[in-house]
Order: C-alpha cells, then sequence, then structure tokens
C-alpha cells in the first residue's frame, strides 16, 4: 500500500501501527478517536496546521 493524503488515519494504522509516532510528532494525539481514524491524512494536517506532503513523505518512508 502507498500511503497518500486521501488515505485513511484507522487505515493506515491498521497495516502499520509503526506510522503512529509520525502522527503524535505533528500533534495528533487523538488516533484513538473514531473521529480521527475516519479521516484522510489531508483533513487531519489541515486541522492541525501541518503539510500532508511532508507527512506522507515521512509515512511512506517508515513503511518502505
Amino acid at each position: 500500500m502507498t500511503i497518500t493524503k486521501d488515505s485513511i488515519i484507522g487505515d493506515v494504522l491498521d497495516m502499520y501501527p509503526e506510522t503512529a509516532e509520525h502522527f503524535f510528532a505533528i500533534g495528533m494525539h487523538c488516533l484513538g478517536c473514531p473521529a480521527a481514524r475516519g479521516e484522510t491524512i489531508e483533513q487531519a494536517c489541515q486541522v492541525h496546521g501541518t503539510n500532508a506532503e511532508e507527512l506522507v513523505a515521512k509515512l511512506n518512508e517508515a513503511i518502505a
């Protein structure tokens, strides 16, 4: 699976739980919340004021 800004956070975490640290690092501490798990990476980055493309790059690097 290649992670994109349209990937659902819950799907990414289910397949790659080790990516949680990257979400935590940008302030996404609500990963267990049902609403957060249903958001796309882009939606969450908008809420948290961070760059979705940078996070996606880090996530794909982590799962490579």
